[in-house]
């Protein structure tokens, strides 16, 4: 457990401060009322609290979508009309996706893959590194946001 105002994870208290019930280090319970000190089963390691990230699959379209968009619907003599209405979307956006300036939904971009039996959306694995291991807490604590007057 960590100290509720400073972050520190040295022996903890059960404080009173201004009638809210925190748990607070030795430092920090001058701030307050002690009621007791607090059971520790082990000490606390930041390092085994802390899941390690797993790589995230992310879905994206491929750079080159609207010049794929656009040949592939040439190639079947698909006016855009035709594949607007084949797709329920607007001419308008259809013409905007293959010159380039929208880039459809991925759900909209599944549709095309399936009408057209084309390739526009690709997988990327993201992974998460640690640049900078913390020596504090991910979390804010109270002592993060109050002022003390001296």
């Amino acid at each position: 457990m960590i100290c509720d105002m400073c972050g520190d994870s040295s022996r903890l208290y059960k404080v009173i401060v201004e009638g809210a019930e925190l748990s607070l280090c030795k430092e920090c319970s001058k701030f307050g009322k002690v009621i007791a000190p607090i059971q520790q089963d082990a000490p606390y390691s930041a390092k085994k609290s802390i899941k390690e990230p797993q790589p995230e699959n992310i879905q994206l379209l491929a750079g080159d979508y609207a010049e794929k968009i656009k040949r592939k619907r040439e190639q079947l003599g698909l006016s855009q009309k035709e594949l607007a209405e084949r797709l329920n979307e607007k001419e308008s956006v259809l013409q905007k996706m293959e010159s380039g300036h929208f880039e459809p939904p991925i759900e909209t971009a599944k549709k095309i893959e399936k009408l057209l039996n084309i390739k526009i959306i690709e997988e990327h694995e993201e992974k998460y590194e640690d640049k900078m291991p913390r020596a504090r807490t991910e979390t804010f604590t109270i002592g993060d946001f109050i002022k003390i007057k001296k």
